[in-house]
């Protein structure tokens, strides 16, 4: 059987930059070109849904230039931005320890080996510096599987040959996965892919199974090439991307890293005044699908809240033996030194904010005060307008008498009531219980159910729908 290869086999990951990521996303100026001017250098994942108030939105939307030139007009510096585009944090975080990246943002996982690596050397430390996304129960990375395929739960990898890349947040969830199934790794052959390799390995056959981060698991399903057979959320432990910058960078130049938060801020503003807007932003920018951006973007997906909260900083500790389980690192992170909210705080204020009632805010979607009261489910008609509806049974009735109706539907969600992962109603288990019906993002979450709900019996989507009444 394979055995997973050790980080230390795979240091050429930290260290690619393909070709593609020299492209023009790499290399577009905005701002002063004069000489004098400072370049900031931003690395950025653009199909990374959960950093995208740190990336693609907050660079379409050019909230950065547009608060470096208020910077400008106080003091007379100039500056020039340089995106850059990667597919994975781990160049990104190459870039930071070399010194050509001064921003960049990633997921948990990967924030760790960056502190691990680049806190190692004082003159290269960094530091977290807000969130960009989070999900209580970590339902932001997840496991699929061919839709043919006879693998329905995580418990069903053992012996099998699994994609991910090795280090991200993916690869993290998987590894928490298997052991929560009691599966030991090294009966897993994990095979180090990109996401983009990966998913064409899945859809050729050369691999079993695929352990990515948003918003890959969601397209592959979108595009009926993958079906969902472990969501992050069954872990029931937090998962966040954030943002990060190297401390040099932050010391020299603290009035861009100040610009940084704010402009981040302006973009959380507008997801959450907007989320289908910011999604359809978002889908042109990085060339997804604006049903998948919307996914996760929209009412019950990641919450956008920029505070660093303990809890999700608890939960990075927790994930700090993940390092040991992929390899040997040089600096253990001293989270208390590696997370710094200060910034935050003033970036926070600022603007008007309150950062205290950021970290007391319980939960909630695109910046909203509280999950509670959240719709269940979500239908997308043509265009922008959008209808919500309180649980699974009202979300069929809503299709069927739009089909009945002629309206062109664009995308139906529906929000899993154990694991309260939001997910394509047409790409859910459903379950038929007596006058209501529910739906599930995996067999596992259906099955959970049904041992509290014996009289529940599994429907396909369209069954529900011909055999729900109004």
């Amino acid at each position: 059987m394979p055995r997973n290869t050790p980080l230390t086999r795979l240091a050429p990951l930290f260290a690619l930059v393909t070709a593609a990521t020299l492209t023009v996303a790499g290399c577009s100026l905005s701002g002063d070109d004069s000489a004098d001017a400072t370049q900031v250098v931003v690395g950025y994942q653009s199909k990374t849904i959960n950093t995208v108030t740190a990336g693609t939105l907050l660079r379409a939307r050019g909230d950065l230039e547009k608060r470096l030139d208020e910077v400008t007009e106080k003091t007379g510096k100039h500056y020039k931005v340089r995106w850059e585009d990667y597919d994975t944090g781990a160049p990104i975080t190459t870039g930071m320890i070399a010194g050509k990246i001064d921003i960049g943002s990633m997921g948990d996982y990967p924030l760790l080996i960056n502190g691990s690596r680049a806190d190692a050397n004082p003159a290269t430390a960094t530091s977290v510096l807000a969130v960009t996304g989070s999900s209580p129960r970590g339902s932001l990375n997840m496991v699929v599987a061919k839709p043919d395929s006879p693998i329905t739960s995580i418990r069903d990898l053992a012996g099998k040959r699994v994609s991910a890349s090795v280090g991200s947040a993916g690869h993290g969830t998987l590894l928490a996965g298997l052991k929560q199934a009691g599966i030991d790794a090294t009966d897993v052959d994990i095979t180090n892919q990109q996401p983009q390799v990966g998913s064409s390995a899945l859809e050729a056959g050369k691999v079993d199974a695929l352990a990515q981060f948003v918003a890959w698991p969601g397209l592959l399903v979108f595009q009926n090439k993958a079906r969902l057979v472990y969501d992050g959320a069954q872990l029931g432990v937090p998962t966040l991307h954030g943002t990060i910058a190297r401390n040099a960078f932050t010391k020299g130049h603290p009035e861009v890293i100040d610009a940084f938060l704010k402009a981040q801020l302006d973009a959380t503003k507008a997801l959450a005044a907007d989320p289908l807007a910011a999604s359809q932003t978002v889908a042109k920018a990085s060339g997804l699908p604006a049903e998948v951006v919307y996914l996760y973007n929209g009412p019950g997906g990641t919450d956008f809240n920029p505070a660093l909260k303990p809890s999700l900083i608890a939960a990075l500790n927790g994930d700090k033996a993940y390092l040991k389980s992929i390899g040997s690192f040089p600096n253990p992170v001293d989270l208390s030194t590696f997370v710094n909210d200060g910034p935050l705080r003033t970036a926070v204020t600022e603007t008007g904010g309150d950062y205290t009632a950021l970290l007391n805010r319980a939960g909630g979607q695109s910046g909203s005060d509280s999950v509670s009261g959240e719709a269940s489910g979500e239908v997308w008609y043509t265009g922008t307008e959008t209808k919500k509806v309180s649980d699974a049974t009202a979300l069929l009735r809503l299709v069927q008498s739009a089909r009945a109706s002629g309206a062109k539907i664009t995308a139906a969600y529906i929000t899993d009531p154990v694991l309260g992962t939001r997910w394509f109603a047409d790409h859910s288990i459903w379950l038929h219980d007596g006058a209501t019906y529910q739906a599930f993002t995996t067999d596992d979450s259906a099955r959970t159910y049904q041992r509290s709900h014996p009289g529940a019996v599994v429907v396909s989507y369209d069954q529900a729908l011909t055999e729900v009444k109004q």
